[in-house]
C-alpha cells in the first residue's frame, strides 16, 4: 500500500481521489493546509505527496521531503511553476503532473466569464433578487463579428478558439509553436503578437507561466491593445501585471476584465475570507471596478475534470508499485 499525503485538499479532492483508487492500494492522508518547508513533516511515513497549484515545493521543502524518504511529488494539476524541478532532481524525487484533464472545462468557463461580464448577467441577477427590474446600465455588445485574439493554442486555447468561432467571430492567434493544420481547418489565423494586440476586441490568455510569459501583459503591451478591449485570463495570474492592469482600467483604455486567476492568489483563493478584512490592496481595488469580474480559480471545477484529475493522479502514484515509466502523466 502506498501512503500518500494530500496537501491543500478540499472536499471534492477527497471525494474524487477516494473514488479513483481502492483502499488496498493507496492510503490517502488528507491535509487541509498547504505544503511548504514548514508543513513537510506531515508527510512522515508517506512514499508520495499530492499537491495543488498553491503548494510551495521549493528546495527547502523538497530537502525535507527527501529526508522523510518521500519518493514522488504528484501534482493534481497541469502547471508546475511552484515546484523546484532542479532541486527535485538533486534529491532524487520524481515529479509528475496531469498534463490535460478537461480542456473543455477551462475553455467553457472562459467563454462563460466573457458572456457574464459583457452582458452584465451577474449584476442583473443581483438586481432581480432585490426586485429591481430596471435595465439601465446593462447594455452589452454582440460577440458576433468581433475579433478574438487567442494567446496560446495548446489544448485549452484551441478549444476556446473553436467555441469563439461558433459565435461567428474572427479568431486570430499567437503561439511560438503554432498548429497550422488545425488553424486552417478551423479558419483561424496565426499572427504576430503585436498585430494580435492591436486588432483584438477580446483577448483570451491560454498559456503557461514561464520566465518569458511572466507579466506578458504589462504597461507597454497593454498600451498596444485596442481601446476598449476585453481581457479574459483563465490561465495563470502572473501573466498579467496587476499594477499595470489597474492603471489601464482607471484610464478607460480597457473595456472589461474577467479573471479566474490572480497574480497573488496564494492565501486568498480557495479560502473563505468572508468574515475578514482583505489585506491585498490591489485585489480590493480590482473588486470595486464595475467592469471587472473575478472568480476564484474555478475554471477546472467540473465533474469530468475532477474525475480525470483523480484518475491520472492515482495512476501516477500507483507506478511506485513497480517504479515503471509514467504512462498517464508527464514526468518532469
Amino acid at each position: 500500500m502506498i501512503e500518500t499525503a494530500v496537501y491543500d485538499s478540499k472536499p471534492y479532492d477527497r471525494e474524487y481521489l477516494a473514488r479513483a483508487a481502492s483502499e488496498e492500494r493507496i492510503a490517502w492522508r488528507f491535509h487541509e493546509f498547504r505544503l511548504s518547508a514548514e508543513t513537510a513533516h506531515a508527510a512522515s511515513g508517506a512514499q508520495a505527496v499530492c499537491v495543488f497549484v498553491n503548494d510551495q515545493a521549493d528546495r527547502a521543502c523538497l530537502e525535507a521531503l527527501s529526508a522523510l524518504d518521500v519518493k514522488l511529488i504528484a501534482l493534481r494539476c497541469a502547471g508546475h511553476n511552484n515546484v523546484d524541478l532542479v532541486a527535485a532532481r538533486d534529491f532524487g524525487l520524481d515529479v509528475v503532473r496531469v498534463p490535460a484533464y478537461s480542456p473543455h472545462a477551462v475553455a467553457e468557463h472562459t467563454v462563460g466569464l466573457l458572456l457574464t461580464l459583457n452582458r452584465k448577467i451577474h449584476r442583473a441577477y443581483n438586481r432581480v433578487r432585490e426586485l429591481n427590474f430596471s435595465l439601465s446600465g446593462l447594455v452589452g455588445f454582440d460577440i458576433r463579428g468581433k475579433t478574438v485574439g487567442i494567446i496560446g493554442t495548446g489544448k485549452i486555447g484551441r478549444v476556446a478558439a473553436q467555441i469563439f468561432r461558433g459565435f461567428e467571430t474572427n479568431v486570430i492567434a499567437h503561439d511560438p509553436f503554432p498548429t497550422p493544420k488545425w488553424a486552417t481547418e478551423r479558419n483561424i489565423h496565426y499572427t504576430d503578437f503585436d498585430t494580435l494586440l492591436a486588432e483584438s476586441d477580446i483577448l483570451s490568455l491560454h498559456l503557461p507561466l514561464m520566465p518569458d510569459t511572466l507579466h506578458l501583459l504589462n504597461s507597454q503591451t497593454l498600451a498596444r491593445t485596442k481601446p476598449g478591449v476585453f481581457i479574459v485570463n483563465t490561465s495563470r495570474g502572473k501573466l498579467i501585471d496587476t499594477t499595470a492592469l489597474i492603471a489601464a482600467l482607471k484610464s478607460g483604455h480597457i473595456g472589461g476584465v474577467a479573471l479566474d486567476v490572480y497574480e497573488e492568489e496564494e492565501g486568498i483563493f480557495f479560502q473563505d475570507l468572508s468574515g475578514q478584512v482583505l489585506l491585498d490592496d490591489e485585489l480590493s481595488h480590482l473588486l470595486v471596478f464595475p467592469n471587472v469580474l473575478i472568480t476564484a480559480h474555478q475554471a477546472f471545477l467540473t465533474q469530468e475534470a475532477l474525475s480525470e484529475i483523480a484518475r491520472v493522479t492515482t495512476a501516477n502514484i500507483l507506478t511506485l508499485e513497480t517504479r515503471q515509466p509514467f504512462l498517464e502523466g508527464t514526468t518532469l
